[in-house]
Order: structure tokens, then C-alpha cells, then sequence
């Protein structure tokens, strides 16, 4: 059996897209570990990154996250709406296969001693792991945020961290390190900018304060967006479903006069929850989950008796990305799937290299076959990564947008902040169209030293390589429209320019 743990790390980072970008990818460096998602937002100033994968790994990945942002964060600097106390405020590990809330348990123990004694950055656990009943509550644990507890922890015993000296780092302030149960952050905005409206919800609807057994929920202000949110964490959906919350809100804010404008899940969420809340809003008679179709197919695939190489599971294996990039979000959007096309390109020529050294009749070719392999398979990797930098770099533009904009200087800061996030935008796409191209190059090369059976693999792997090229390219160039250093566009005109005359050269990109 498969051994899967989840892990959020919580970053006090929600404005600046190149520093999640640094933290996913010392994260995502080690084995075996999996990035599922990652979310910003400016207002909160907070990243929270979804990683899975074995215990151990997860494990390591975690506490490489932590160091990157000890690197990147100064909390003394730090300004935003959701509570903190450290540069990595949160680390929770959740059982998802072959594992209990022991064991996770267990390996947050581990982890958060091996952070004090990497980083000598103190550590407090909750929820499963906490050694105090009062820290079982994270709120209790961020009472009077960084500033407050750095205080405060001076002088008072009660406030001592579990692990390490009574004193927080300078910058890094002190993680709380825990095992829990799934958790679903859910936020629901108000068409009103009173965040004591908000906060007197949060009041009625957490259990701390005699509302929803499984709900902890605050107010936040959205200067940006000129609304106030109620900011709910759901630590048990089943007992206490999406739709019970979302009523109750809709019900107390009511009685204030005003109304729900939206509401956004931070972060994944089980099936299982969306399957509770359609249930209870259609008034579904005798409903089961096995009548949704894809857990009805995902359960005929996993039981199905293999046919050819394949038995259908290839179409399962995409089906995520696809559903991905239909939802209508903004990412991932047209920069995503032109990465994912040179990654198909340059894995199809990976594959035709792979079989063509095998054969007597290219025997002369191996040491160049071997060496495209080597080659296509370092493209293919780091046109998959683009995959996710896309889409996180136009998130950040997102963000910026959403940044306070009410005295000069906040405009002047989100102006800023919005012109450098456009640049990220504009440069990821170029380095897959530079990435892409090569690829296409380097197919072209492998006509003349491979399987003859193989050409047409090499053919669609060269038209996936120049739409990817295109496709880069048209988002680069949108992405320029809206910069005011003109330089800049201009240099980045130009290189578009090389690369699409590059591209033109050979007749089957036209076809």
C-alpha cells in the first residue's frame, strides 16, 4: 500500500511572486514530492502551498520550504490581514493513504525539532500533536502575533515554545508544527467594507464562541477589493458541510443588511465536500457518489482488466489538467497549455530516441540517439515545471491588482508591484517559446538518425513544439501591451521576433 501524506505549509508571503516561486521550488527539489497546488493573496500577504507525497519526503520538503523562507521573509517588515507569528506561520501534515493521524503525528514531532535544530527557529505544535490542551486551538498559539508573543514569550512561562528557546528568531518569528484531519479554508465575502460586520458573523458561526462544531472563523479586511470577508477554516466538512456554513453566514448577515458577493476555497478541496453540498442544494432523493461520473469511472478504471499498454488509464491521467484548464478561472490559462504542448513535444522525441537506439538498423546513431535523450528528457522536465510557473506568475498579477491602492504611496507600491508581476508573466512564456523552439530544432535533427517507422511521432512532436513556440509567444506579447518600460518591450519585441523568423525556416511548421 501506497504511504501519501498531505502537507500545507502556511508562508507570510502573498505579494511577491518570485519568493513562492523560490519556495515551491526548494520544495518541489526533492523526490518524490509533489506540488498539488499553491494559492497568494496580497491582502491576506499569505501563500499556502499543497504538497503529498511519502512521509518522508514530504517530510524534507517541508523543512527545506521553511529555510528558503527564513532566507526570503522578514516578518519585522511584514503587513497584511491574516494573523501571524512566523515567516513559516503554519506546517500541518494530514493522513491521506496508509497512514494514521499517529503517524503524522509523529513525523511533525520530527520535523519541528529538526527546524529548531537547522534553523534555530522555536517551534510550538497543535491540534494532534499539541503537548498543551490550550494548544490543541492555533489561535490560542498566534494570540498577540509576532509582535505581541515576541514580547511576551520574554517574560511569561505559559508562553514558552515547545521546542527551543523562550525567545523567537529575529526575523522568522516561531512555526507551529501539527497533524490534523483534511481542512477546508473557506472565505465569504460581504458587500460591505465593516469588518466588524464580519467579525461579529465569525463570532456567531465559530465553535469557540458557540457556533458550528468543526468551524474557526474570523474577519478580515479586503482594503483592496473594499469588502469585508469572513475567513472560516473547516476542520471536519463532513460533520460540519460547506453548505451549513454558507447558510449561516448568508442567515447572520442578513440580519446586519447586508450580503454574500462570493465565496473562494483556498487551496484543494475533497470531492467528497462539493458531492455533500450539490446533495443538500438540489434536494437529491437516494443520491450515492457512485453517481458521479467520474467516481463511477475512476472505479471501473482502477478495477479494470489491462488491455494493451494503456487499458484507458491514459485518458484518466490527463483528465485533471483538462478539467483544470476548463474551469473558468484564469489559470491555468493559454501559457500553461502551450508549456504542456512543448513538454508533450519534446517527450514524443524522447520516446523516438529511446526506441531508435534499441534498433540494429541505427546502431550508428546510439552515442546521438543517447545524447537526444538526455536532452529531451531535461526539456520535457522543465517545460512541465513551466507549467505551474505560468500560471503562478500571472496569479501574482492578479494579486497586485488586488493590493490597497487608497494614499499616493499605496498606488505608487501596487503600480510597482503590478508592472514587476507583468514582467514575470511576460518572461515565463518567453523561456517556453525559447524552450519549445529548441525542442522543435532538435526534432528536426532526429529525422535523418531515427526508426523510419518512428518519423510521423517525430512530425506531431515538431507541430506540438511550433504551436507551443506560438502560443508562448501570443501571451508574451499581451503581457508587453500593458508595460510602461518600453525598453524592455522592446528588447523582449525583438527576441520574439528571432524566434518566430527561427520558426518560419522550416516548412512543417507551416503545414
Amino acid at each position: 500500500m501506497n504511504r501519501i501524506v498531505e502537507c500545507v505549509p502556511n508562508f507570510s508571503e502573498g505579494r511577491d511572486a518570485a519568493k513562492v516561486d523560490a519556495l515551491v521550488d526548494a520544495m518541489r527539489a526533492v523526490p518524490g514530492v509533489y506540488v498539488l497546488d499553491r494559492e497568494m493573496d496580497a491582502d491576506h500577504n499569505r501563500c499556502v502551498i499543497t504538497l503529498a507525497g511519502e512521509p518522508d519526503a514530504v517530510a524534507e520538503a517541508a523543512l527545506r520550504g521553511v529555510g528558503k523562507a527564513l532566507e526570503l521573509i522578514d516578518l519585522t517588515k511584514h503587513t497584511g490581514a491574516h494573523p501571524r507569528i512566523g515567516a513559516t506561520d503554519v506546517v500541518p501534515f494530514i493522513p491521506i493513504e496508509g497512514v494514521t493521524i499517529d503517524d503524522c503525528v509523529h513525523l511533525a514531532k520530527k520535523v519541528g525539532r529538526e527546524i529548531w535544530e537547522r534553523y534555530r527557529i522555536p517551534i510550538y505544535f497543535y491540534e494532534a500533536a499539541a503537548q498543551h490542551p490550550e494548544r490543541t486551538n492555533l489561535e490560542n498559539i498566534r494570540k498577540g502575533q509576532f509582535e505581541g508573543l515576541a514580547q511576551e514569550v520574554l517574560t511569561n512561562p505559559d508562553r514558552a515554545p515547545d521546542v527551543g528557546e523562550p525567545r523567537l528568531h529575529p526575523t522568522a518569528g516561531a512555526t507551529v508544527v501539527g497533524a490534523r484531519k483534511f481542512l477546508i479554508a473557506y472565505n465569504i465575502n460581504l458587500n460591505t467594507p465593516d469588518v466588524e460586520i464580519a467579525k461579529k458573523i465569525a463570532k456567531a458561526i465559530r465553535f469557540s464562541t458557540g457556533g458550528l462544531r468543526y468551524a474557526k472563523a474570523m474577519g478580515v479586511d479586503l482594503r483592496a477589493r473594499n469588502l469585508a470577508q469572513v475567513s472560516i477554516n473547516m476542520t471536519d466538512f463532513e460533520q460540519t458541510p460547506l453548505h451549513r456554513v454558507f447558510e449561516m453566514v448568508k442567515r447572520e448577515a442578513e440580519r446586519y443588511g447586508v450580503m454574500i458577493v462570493g465565496s473562494e476555497i483556498v487551496g484543494l478541496i475533497p470531492k467528497r465536500a462539493i458531492e455533500l453540498t450539490a446533495d443538500f442544494y438540489l434536494h437529491l432523493e437516494n443520491f450515492s457518489p457512485m453517481q458521479v461520473l467520474e467516481n463511477r469511472l475512476g472505479a471501473s478504471l482502477s478495477n479494470a482488466v489491462p488491455s494493451g499498454e494503456s487499458a484507458g488509464k491514459l485518458a484518466a491521467l490527463a483528465q485533471p489538467f483538462l478539467d483544470a484548464v476548463a474551469e473558468p478561472s484564469a489559470t491555468p490559462g493559454g501559457g500553461s497549455v502551450a508549456a504542456l504542448a512543448g513538454a508533450l513535444a519534446a517527450s514524443l522525441g524522447q520516446m523516438v530516441a529511446g526506441l531508435s537506439r534499441k534498433k540494429k538498423s541505427q546502431a550508428a546513431f546510439v552515442d546521438q540517439l543517447s545524447a537526444a535523450v538526455e536532452e529531451l528528457r531535461a526539456a520535457a522536465s522543465a517545460l512541465a515545471n513551466a507549467i505551474d510557473r505560468d500560471a503562478a506568475s500571472y496569479n501574482a498579477v492578479l494579486a497586485a491588482f488586488k493590493m490597497p491602492k487608497e494614499t499616493p504611496a499605496e498606488q505608487a507600491q501596487r503600480e510597482d508591484a503590478i508592472q514587476r508581476a507583468t514582467k514575470g508573466a511576460a518572461e515565463v512564456p518567453m523561456q517556453v517559446a525559447e524552450a519549445a523552439l529548441a525542442v522543435y530544432e532538435r526534432l528536426g535533427q532526429l529525422e535523418s538518425i531515427s526508426g523510419a517507422a518512428m518519423i510521423s511521432d517525430l512530425r506531431v512532436g515538431r507541430l506540438m513544439a511550433a504551436s507551443a513556440v506560438r502560443g508562448a509567444l501570443g501571451v508574451v506579447a499581451i503581457n508587453l501591451e500593458s508595460l510602461t518600460d518600453a525598453a524592455y518591450a522592446a528588447q523582449m519585441k525583438a527576441k520574439s521576433a528571432d524566434l518566430e523568423a527561427r520558426l518560419a525556416g522550416s516548412p512543417v511548421a507551416a503545414e
